[in-house]
């Protein structure tokens, strides 16, 4: 093993101590202290320097089955993490090496080196690692160019837009040549943002009105693609405005991860026949493979200032949980970081 700096007897971490119901509530979890683990043969321990906390940890808390595992009760919990290495067992791997992983939620944590992933620093900031060139990026880019088919000249409306995924779909439909771009958020603050900034074509408040009378007074011509991290209200008043041959990319549904009852659809799913629409679910982890491609791309935009990004920075990982909570509230404009 490398020479390691003099570390802490214990890291601070959060633990799942039951699981909630509705809203996630203080008492459902366990922000404790657990000795420092060690790097085994193959493993790298890693300080880490920004957590990640993101909407789809909210369904890893139950235990329905889903496409990932369940956090498990009295145990750390997981996300995605950057930090630097301050011991080593891998070759290619130094101490002062910085790295992403998904052991978030703690201040250290063991890390194989297959699942570490060296990042530079000096070519862009940590954090955005977690975001615009993480996978909150990958998101977005998979999902408007590949799940939604996204073309030139497509209009495009995006809802949840002043968040993380949602800033970054709607620059790359811009970026892209889209004719029109439209997103939604909950404040007037992050409306603003979303023309003045991110170069939006019109955006709403949905707290303002119908969600579907102000999308038809965005997009008198209707959309043609539509990009969903809420659903609920959204998604009707897309199927609403959905032109022929229209696509939905389904990348999340905030309004009902915290509901303790099903969630009625959309009544006018039956557009879907009209249009020829075609609506679709993914997961980022089905598109890894477009990553350099996304990078390649996405890097140089973000680079020049043509892809802009917010982050909103909470400090110290005792705030862990009400940065997540938070989240889920729409208090985050762009990505939700945590600084250690």
């Amino acid at each position: 093993m490398t020479d390691t700096p003099t570390l802490p007897a214990v890291s601070r971490e959060w633990h799942l101590a039951s699981r909630p119901v509705g809203w996630p509530k203080p008492e459902d979890f366990a922000f404790v202290e657990a000795e420092v683990p060690q790097p085994g043969e193959g493993q790298v321990l890693v300080r880490n320097k920004y957590l990640s906390v993101d909407p789809y940890m909210r369904g890893r808390m139950s235990d329905a089955k889903s496409y990932v595992a369940p956090f498990e009760l009295g145990k750390v919990m997981q996300g995605g993490a950057v930090g630097e290495v301050v011991a080593s067992n891998v070759e290619g791997l130094a101490v002062g090496d910085h790295v992403l992983h998904f052991l978030g939620w703690r201040e250290y944590a063991v890390v194989a080196a297959k699942n570490a992933v060296k990042v530079d620093p000096d070519a862009a900031p940590l954090s955005t690692y977690l975001g615009v060139l993480g996978m909150t990026g990958l998101t977005a880019y998979s999902g408007l160019l590949r799940v939604a088919s996204f073309k030139e000249g497509d209009t495009v409306f995006v809802s949840g837009a002043a968040g993380a995924v949602g800033g970054q779909v709607g620059q790359i439909a811009k970026l892209k040549g889209a004719s029109r771009v439209i997103g939604s958020a909950g404040s007037d603050e992050k409306v603003k943002l979303l023309v003045e900034e991110y170069g939006f074509d019109a955006a709403f408040n949905y707290k303002n009105g119908p969600v579907g009378r102000q999308l038809r007074d965005a997009a008198p011509d209707g959309i043609d693609v539509y990009f969903d991290n809420v659903g609920g209200d959204h998604l009707e008043a897309a199927l609403g405005s959905l032109n022929e041959g229209g696509r939905i990319a389904v990348c999340g549904m905030i309004s009902v991860y915290n509901t303790t009852e099903p969630a009625p659809g959309p009544k006018n799913l039956a557009r879907l026949i009209a249009t020829r629409g075609r609506m679709e679910g993914f997961l980022v982890s089905d598109h890894y493979d477009l990553q350099p491609e996304f990078v390649r791309e996405v890097a140089p935009w973000v680079a020049s200032g043509e892809l802009k990004y917010r982050e909103t920075v909470v400090e110290g990982i005792e705030n862990n949980l009400e940065a997540f909570l938070g989240v889920l509230r729409g208090d985050n404009t762009g990505k939700m970081i945590v600084k250690l």
